[in-house]
């Protein structure tokens, strides 16, 4: 009779146990391990300046990787003025901007020196989307990567930090917020932003055509930094979580705050309008060479600002300002007004040719408030329409025929 093989007994069913244990033991030790290595991201805001080119904030991609000595700050808004071709790029609006790899600390201080607020959202993703969007900032951030085309409200800095994210999530960012919207506009928001600085709103709001004017989804709005790091805490990740797990001010705000948003008065600017109006049918009537004297800056000024919406639109790839109707409220045919103004402020008659251009610029600011009325490519210039318009009138009605006590041209 053979004797029983103790091996595969007891004792085999004990190491099984052994074995088992030591990985319940150690499986969360090891899950813990790797944890640990992945990256923490997040997404931080910087506050509105009182310089004019910081009147829109700023963001940035942080990255805390346990392998790195420090946090590292991924930004997209650096560019090079002493390129040999920066600022004729600049005019014709292609503009190259790159993306920069620093410490976080550094990239602090100025925002620090300056009072201007920084928070930061730190995204709940899981570990495969965190190195997954590190790995592809470092590369981004390589000198052969860093450049890109800017922008203003398509591609710059904050919607580059949007588009990152984006990918590390599947398309799940754009899927959410695509489809939502507050009713914002290009303009809305570069007006409101730039209020603090009267030279940039008004090149702002009378710089930019009908494309400025379509409502935007989160995402459109997601070019201002604030408005992105607003969107972010209604986003989700793929699984069903909020994607922003925490925020923290790390430099608190001193400066002025953020504009508010308000609705546009248009009254004001009508009101303004028909006083301008009533004053020039005044003045004409009693003293026409003083008002032909006073519409010569506002023909200078009318032409000047109407040759550069041309450039603009015919010279440029400032997509924003093409097809601009303010080009019929500040006409460059206001050019041709000067000569017969002058005549005028002189005492001598204008002669034909300002008669009929008088007429023509009247009539083009006809077809913009035209143009206002039509529900295709509305642009939202009524309050340029209610203040110029009486203007026009005003000018049109009393230098159209030669005024009395003019004598003819020699």
């Amino acid at each position: 009779m053979p004797k029983p093989d103790l091996s595969r007994g007891p004792t085999r069913v004990f190491a099984r146990a052994v074995v088992l244990l030591l990985c319940l033991t150690l499986w969360p030790l090891l899950a813990v391990a790797q944890d640990a290595g992945v990256p923490r991201i997040g997404v931080a805001t910087m506050q509105p300046g009182d310089v004019f080119f910081e009147r829109f904030g700023h963001n940035a991609l942080v990255v805390d990787d346990p392998a790195q000595p420090e946090p590292l700050s991924y930004n997209f808004g650096f560019f090079d003025p002493n390129e040999p071709d920066f600022v004729p790029r600049f005019i014709r609006g292609d503009m190259r901007y790159m993306l920069a790899a620093l410490p976080l600390a550094d990239d602090l201080a100025y925002y620090r020196d300056v009072g201007r607020g920084v928070s930061i959202q730190w995204l709940d993703l899981d570990p495969a989307q965190a190195r997954e969007l590190a790995s592809a900032l470092a590369e981004n951030a390589k000198p052969e990567n860093a450049h890109y085309r800017y922008d203003y409200f398509t591609d710059n800095c904050s919607t580059r930090v949007r588009d990152a994210i984006d990918t590390a999530l599947g398309g799940a960012l754009r899927g959410q917020l695509q489809g939502r919207s507050r009713g914002n506009t290009y303009r809305g928001d570069a007006v409101r932003l730039a209020s603090p600085a009267l030279w940039m709103w008004l090149g702002f709001d009378i710089g930019l055509g009908p494309s400025a004017d379509r409502p935007n989804a989160l995402w459109e709005d997601a070019f201002v930094p604030m408005r992105l790091a607003d969107a972010l805490r209604s986003v989700r990740n793929v699984d069903g979580r909020p994607l922003v797990s925490g925020e923290q001010i790390i430099v608190p705000h001193t400066q002025a705050p953020e504009p508010a948003e308000r609705a546009r008065l248009l009254w004001p600017w009508l009101v303004a309008g028909l006083v301008l109006g009533a004053a020039i049918l005044v003045v004409g009537r009693f003293a026409p060479r003083a008002l032909a004297a006073i519409a010569l800056p506002f023909w200078t000024l009318s032409a000047l600002l109407g040759g550069v919406m041309l450039f603009l639109w015919l010279g440029s790839e400032h997509v924003f300002a093409w097809r601009n109707h303010n080009l019929l409220l500040f006409n460059p045919l206001c050019l041709l007004l000067l000569p017969g103004g002058w005549r005028i402020a002189r005492g001598r008659a204008p002669g034909a040719l300002f008669r009929w251009v008088l007429a023509t610029v009247l009539v083009c600011g006809i077809v913009a408030l035209f143009l206002h009325w039509l529900p295709v490519l509305p642009q939202r210039n009524a309050a340029w329409l209610s203040l110029l318009m009486p203007v026009h009138v005003g000018l049109f009605w009393v230098l159209r025929r030669r005024p009395t006590g003019l004598t003819r041209n020699s």
